[in-house]
């Protein structure tokens, strides 16, 4: 079947708009005709989901298709085929656009493709990790096993992204808060006592000066603050981009206080995880490594990875560059080497990776709660400081009267 997109008049002479799943356009027309709507244009929207080009600048969101995922493993282990089962999945979707994508992958299917090659023409959708573990899954006749397994997985990698926001949200709303405070009291409260200061012959503290001047400042030339900020964001997002300063950037990070041993258990909680996953699904083990180096975000991590992937290729253990990296702990290259000796891997990497799990959460809770009170104890000194400029002289001034 594929989906047609109509508009037509109905009864009541209004113009409507609609989807219909029908095998060809002649059935489709019947369709139309059946329901007491006048025709005015019929398309087909298969012709656009071959358009792949157009298709991939689209994404759908990570629990739209875990959902998605999850309810293909569930019709798959029904034993309904893979065409019916896709079908029926593009009926009960209500996402416009995995709708589509899923009438492509179906019509694909059926003219002989596998699911893994039809899916991989979405790579918006459907990264490297997701048809990797679909071809294993077909070639060993798992693919509901796998496909639960994926669920599983991008459910996992959803909820760490949303302890991170979560963690964050706080802090940056105080941020956001605090700096809007902070530009208030200079460009509406500090001009106002200001004129109060310039009748005086009084000689003014330095820091009320330096208030004042800020304040003068923002208030004359505030787009010159505007453009800065942008043509800053602008070139270190630039220098950011190239080989040298993503590499810089990506070493501070690691060596940050607290932060720096945060990015470092992420990254080593998702190569563990999704190379459990990978190899648990039948991926090989050349080919997993290949795509978990791609998911890691640091380059320097990155390197460790390619370095133990040709380690491997040479018959080699995985966790030789991994430790002499540094950025791997010596606990997680451990547990692994008794995984390889003892035939285990795919069960030991589990493991570090919900453990691991476990301290981004713990590390996440900690940060959290020194965060918010050293930002607050900031923008506090901050106010502090320029409510002393300000009260110093105004007191000076009493005593005078």
């Amino acid at each position: 079947m594929a989906i047609f997109t109509y508009k037509g008049i109905d009864r009541t002479g209004k113009e409507v708009k609609g989807n219909l799943n029908c095998e060809t356009e002649i059935v489709a027309k019947q369709k139309i005709k059946s329901m007491g709507i006048m025709l005015m244009s019929l398309k087909e929207k298969k012709a656009q989901a071959k358009n792949t080009s157009l298709l991939s600048n689209k994404r759908v969101s990570i629990n739209d298709l875990s959902l998605m995922t999850r309810q293909l493993a569930t019709l798959i282990k029904a034993r309904i085929q893979i065409v019916e089962a896709l079908q029926a999945l593009g009926d009960q979707i209500d996402h416009e656009h995995l709708k589509v994508v899923l009438s492509d992958v179906k019509t694909k299917v059926n003219e002989g493709s596998s699911l893994a090659k039809a899916l991989a023409d979405h790579p918006k959708i459907f990264n490297n990790v997701y048809t990797n573990m679909v071809e294993a899954g077909e070639a060993s006749g798992t693919l509901d096993i796998v496909l639960l397994r994926l669920a599983e997985f991008t459910e996992s990698q959803v909820k760490l992204k949303n302890k991170i926001k979560s963690a964050m949200t706080y802090p940056v709303i105080i941020s956001v808060f605090g700096f809007g405070m902070i530009n208030v009291i200079f460009i509406v409260v500090i001009p106002q006592i200001a004129k109060m200061f310039s009748s005086s012959k009084k000689e003014l503290p330095q820091l009320t000066k330096i208030t004042i001047a800020i304040s003068q400042f923002l208030q004359n030339y505030w787009y010159v603050v505007i453009i800065g900020i942008i043509a800053t964001y602008f070139i270190v997002s630039r220098y950011l981009a190239t080989t040298s300063g993503t590499r810089k950037w990506h070493r501070m990070q690691l060596r940050l206080p607290i932060v720096g041993s945060l990015i470092q258990m992420i990254n080593v909680s998702r190569f563990c995880s999704t190379l459990g996953t990978l190899l648990n699904s039948g991926v090989p083990i050349l080919t997993s490594m290949t795509i978990v180096k791609n998911l890691v975000g640091n380059v320097w991590m990155k390197d460790a990875i390619e370095e133990s992937r040709i380690a491997v290729s040479e018959g080699s253990s995985i966790t030789g560059p991994l430790l002499k990296s540094g950025f791997f702990p010596s606990l997680v290259t451990h547990m692994i080497k008794l995984g390889e000796r003892s035939g285990e891997l795919e069960p030991m990497l589990d493991i570090i990776a919900e453990n691991y799990e476990d301290q981004v959460e713990n590390k996440l809770s900690s940060l959290t709660s020194v965060i918010e009170p050293l930002m607050m104890i900031v923008m506090g000194f901050a106010v502090a400081i320029i409510i002393f400029s300000v009260i110093i002289p105004m007191m000076e001034l009493n005593k005078l009267h």
